[in-house]
């Protein structure tokens, strides 16, 4: 299974939502999983983790991972070639290395980062980028490039995207 996770922050509580997928050329959900929390950090620049890996953590509490799942993150798995780890890169530390972590990110990171993928989708000149930790970046670029969707952000995760709205 996939699960894809975002969380939007309202005024006085954050939104987590994950959105669980067979494959990579799915075009529905299997299950969605929602979870309103406190907010318990402020946004910190360049620790955006410290913000949101508490929501991702909370809501996979509730979720029964087997082996062979993998987890995409809003965001970025790995943030330069010096080791410095996004969001992703924490959740892989916090489930032991033993989950694959994707990171998709709709903007680009300033630093160099050799693990860092741009991905374009459809007819959109604007690529997405992909960073992941646990499994191999080019395959996963592959799958992304073929994610149901004829536009740059995949359906699901443009759904995932809504929901943390609503």
């Amino acid at each position: 299974m996939i699960y894809a996770f975002d969380t939007y922050y309202y005024e006085d509580f954050a939104k987590t939502v994950c959105i669980a997928f067979e494959d990579w050329l799915s075009d529905t959900e299997k299950e969605i999983f929602t979870e309103k929390t406190e907010i318990i950090s402020d946004y910190e620049s360049g620790a955006f983790y410290k913000r949101e890996l508490p929501c991702i953590l909370s809501l996979l509490s509730k979720i029964k991972l087997q082996e062979n799942d993998i987890i995409i993150v809003d965001g970025f798995v790995t943030l330069n070639n010096d080791g410095k780890m996004g969001l992703g890169g924490y959740l892989f530390e916090a489930l032991d290395q033993k989950i694959p972590i994707i990171g998709i990110a709709k903007n680009d990171f300033s630093a160099p980062d050799d693990k860092r993928r741009a991905v374009l989708r459809g007819e959109s000149k604007t690529p997405l980028y992909l960073t992941a930790m646990g499994i191999d970046v080019d395959d996963i670029k592959k799958k992304l490039e073929k994610m149901h969707g004829n536009y740059r952000i995949p359906t699901l995760l443009k759904k995932l995207d809504q929901l943390t709205r609503e």
